[in-house]
């Protein structure tokens, strides 16, 4: 929100002076982000009236101008500017003036006599953009008639006023004008309000323009009226174009030019139509599949169109029986414009709800002042009042004939009570307060409220959209006491060091593990798009999470798996170059459950489950002379998950995954005491989604769920044995279908005394008919560890034990000894 001072200081006037008013504003929220001067500093330049311009004798584009400064005496000045002609009044650089450097950090041009080919200059005449006023170069700044002879610009232009640059959170709406920056000074410093007046307009003819509204969650009030013979080519107030200057809008004619200057200082956006252009009577809805609109600023857009989550998107409509002439709370439209043909406008103000204009503007690669104001809020209960001004200053500039105001009321929001406990905002504060302290506060910012002991029930105005809540008020109390006077008194309390769950396993241990195994950490969005989500995870439309808003289109859904990021991430590195990647990300997924209803850390109806994934790419090993050179493959990445998770004990059962090579991925479980638990999935990447990520080469993926592996248990001390162990090995044939796997849940299941671990150590696949055994079969050979804590163990003992593994194999899985 930019201004200037001195439009402020008319309706507000503290005793501060400037900078101590914008440290004040800032202590309140209202951050001077910038504040400077109208114009650079210059020096000697005063207004002048040219006698006479003649031309130069040696220069077509040159002209030798006698002046009157003021200063008693003729000068005689060689200008080049087109528009020097005799009698206009123009602001004149003395001999010795200093004007402002042409560019930044340069110096200061002095102004001396000298000669232009060949006849003397005694100074020079100034255009805007040597002022430091614009970037109008073209000509001679032309200043009114009446401007006193000889009198410093600097004074007559208030050259020396500061513009005011403020940094507005998305919260304070309310002080997108300058009435709204006035009402909090006048909160800040104490200093009395005075608010624009005007005399409402007469009403001396009765047209009306019926209005329809057909959608009342868009438009909840709309006020109008008709005014007949107007000139639009009258000239705009120079106060009001020098006021919208310093607030950084152009003069563009008196129709607009009062249009914006009425937002600007009361915050409501207005729009002028030429009534002549519009075909029957003014309907406010939605738009309709097909319509087009040509805006004022020359663009055309498709009215319904999809927003940045791919979802179609409705924009509000001014629309007459022809169709839309105006995109509702954002920009007319170029065919009711109006221009110097004009005679008969109709002049609107309108309550949009903000959910109704929120992202439109965005959806059509602009913004406007209106827009930015609609979709924050603006205050539903001075649409009226500010038509009634701009209409005024219509009738008082441009001329004509007011209507009646046609005012239609449908929906809108009634601002509920909010009760601030006064030990709750001591608390949040940090300070002692006391009822007087808040009262005068509330006072202060014109809120309406009442006592109930030591609680305040606040009724917000209708412009304070942001007071909602009781934290809310609070800050507001903050605000106006003052930031700077709040101690900076740092937090007591008694530091007590947590000692480590013994039982379970910090995520940073894990991270750790995984970066030394060569992995680096990828950190992604939650978000990812909605092919990614249907490839890799095989959810329907109705399974996945949409994102009521998202940032951009490719991150419209909610992830139920780590692999969309993490491949993303694989093909920006190979696109960079890089030709082995290993990749792993700690984070939340997300799955609809609906029997889910409330609890820590989830949404009613959903899972936020943390996973642990990654992926593995390119050879084994970096290249070196040492090994050869191969890729990747799926038994790489379960040794790293092994040296992960030690000390858990986990296995791996061939299934199928949608996202994973069919005859390449397994899933993985959790070997305990009560069984196995079934944590995640590994495996190569499918194929066609290969194809689809057009990877050379297919990564191994896994992932699994972060809170089972971290689950250790305590530890149970056992006392070392006095005895030695004892080895023994059984070689076993078996047909090539059975795995590894059955034949030691098999051993294990008989719970043997003595046995301590059964591990594989060698498979034999004989060629075709080289060996005893049939062409379907295969020798596992199995290393058994026995131990008698107690005593040294016998050979009986021994091959008891190794007699009772092998009938239990026999009988379960039809094997033989070797």
């Amino acid at each position: 929100m930019q201004f200037s001072e001195s439009w402020l200081r008319q309706y507000v006037n503290p005793s501060q002076d400037s900078d101590a008013l914008a440290h004040a504003m800032t202590m309140a929220g209202l951050e001077v982000e910038d504040r400077h001067l109208v114009a650079p500093a210059f020096t000697k330049i005063v207004i002048a009236q040219i006698l006479s311009a003649e031309q130069h004798p040696d220069a077509d584009r040159l002209r030798v101008c006698k002046v009157d400064a003021g200063t008693g005496q003729e000068l005689q000045i060689v200008c080049g500017a087109p528009n020097a002609r005799v009698g206009i009044k123009i602001p004149c650089a003395l001999v010795g003036a200093e004007l402002p450097p042409a560019e930044v950090g340069g110096k200061p041009f002095m102004i001396k006599v000298g000669k232009l080919r060949g006849v003397e200059s005694q100074g020079m005449l100034c255009s805007g953009r040597e002022l430091g006023l614009g970037d109008d170069h073209e000509g001679i700044l032309e200043l009114p008639a009446d401007a006193p002879l000889g009198k410093d610009i600097r004074e007559y232009l208030n050259l020396d006023d500061q513009i005011f640059v403020i940094k507005l959170t998305p919260n304070k709406a309310d002080c997108l004008s300058l009435m709204g920056i006035a009402r909090e000074v006048s909160a800040i410093t104490g200093a009395a309000l005075c608010a624009p007046q005007w005399n409402p307009p007469q009403t001396s003819i009765q047209d009306k323009r019926k209005v329809l509204i057909e959608n009342k969650e868009l438009c909840g009030r709309f006020a109008g009226r008709v005014i007949r013979g107007v000139n639009p080519k009258a000239k705009t107030p120079d106060w009001i174009v020098q006021r919208l200057a310093r607030a950084g809008q152009r003069s563009i004619s008196a129709l607009v030019d009062l249009s914006n200057y009425v937002m600007l200082e009361m915050g409501q956006p207005t729009h002028v139509f030429d009534i002549d252009k519009l075909e029957g009577d003014i309907t406010v809805r939605w738009a309709k599949s097909g319509e087009t609109l040509e805006l004022l600023n020359g663009q055309t857009v498709t009215l319904q169109g999809p927003d940045s989550a791919g979802k179609t998107q409705e924009a509000g409509v001014v629309a007459d029986q022809k169709g839309p002439v105006a995109l509702a709370g954002i920009m007319g439209g170029n065919h009711c414009a109006v221009s110097d043909d004009t005679k008969n406008i109709y002049v609107e103000a309108a309550y949009w709800l903000p959910s109704a204009i929120q992202g439109r503007a965005r959806r059509f690669n602009f913004s406007t002042d209106a827009a930015h104001r609609f979709e924050r809020g603006v205050d539903p209960q001075n649409t009226v009042n500010c038509l009634e001004y701009l209409s005024a200053l219509i009738l008082e500039v441009c001329g004509g004939q007011a209507g009646p105001v046609d005012d239609q009321v449908l929906n809108v929001p009634v601002l509920k009570p909010v009760r601030m406990r006064l030990a709750r905002a001591m608390q949040v504060i940090g300070i002692p307060l006391t009822n007087d302290i808040v009262t005068d506060v509330f006072q202060r910012l014109g809120f309406e409220f009442k006592q109930e002991g030591d609680v305040f029930v606040v009724s917000p105005p209708s412009y304070r959209f942001d007071i909602e809540i009781e934290e809310d008020l609070i800050e507001e109390v903050a605000r106006m006491y003052g930031f700077e006077n709040i101690p900076d008194q740092p937090p007591v309390a008694l530091l007590k060091m947590s000692a480590k769950a013994e039982a379970k396993r910090g995520i940073h241990v894990l991270r750790q593990r995984l970066a030394l195994q060569g992995y680096q950490e990828a950190i992604n969005f939650g978000f990812t798009d909605l092919e990614s989500e249907q490839r890799l995870a095989g959810a329907t439309e109705k399974e996945v999470i949409a994102v009521l808003n998202p940032i951009a289109s490719q991150y419209g859904v909610m992830r139920s798996t780590l692999w969309g990021g993490l491949l993303n991430n694989l093909k920006a590195n190979l696109n960079r170059g890089a030709g082995r990647v290993r990749l792993f990300e700690a984070g939340r997924v997300f799955k609809r459950d609906s029997s889910i209803q409330e609890g820590p850390g989830m949404v009613t109806g959903f899972t936020q489950a943390q996973k642990l994934g990654g992926l593995a790419y390119g050879s084994f090993v970096p290249e070196q002379w040492a090994s050869a050179n191969r890729a990747v493959d799926f038994f790489d990445v379960k040794g790293d998950i092994e040296r992960v998770l030690d000390p858990l004990h986990f296995i791996t059962e061939a299934a199928q995954h949608l996202a994973l090579h069919p005859g390449r991925s397994a899933q993985i479980f959790l070997k305990t005491n009560a069984g196995k638990t079934a944590v995640g999935w590994i495996g190569e990447l499918h194929p066609s989604l290969q194809q689809a990520y057009e990877l050379p080469q297919a990564p191994v993926l896994f992932e699994f769920d972060l809170d089972p592996i971290r689950k250790l248990g305590l530890p149970q001390p056992e006392e070392l044995s006095k005895f030695q162990a004892v080895q023994r090995d059984l070689a076993l044939v078996v047909k090539q279908a059975v795995s590894a796997q059955s034949l030691l849940d098999a051993m294990m299941a008989s719970k043997q005394n003595f046995v301590r671990t059964i591990e594989l150590f060698d498979e034999f696949k004989p060629k075709a008919g080289s060996s005893s055994m049939a062409d379907d079969e295969k020798s596992l050979a199995f290393r058994v560890i026995l131990l008698n804590p107690n005593e040294t163990l016998q050979d009986p003992q021994i091959d008891a034990v190794m007699a009772a593994l092998l009938i239990a194999v026999e009988k379960k899985c039809a094997a033989r000894l070797r």
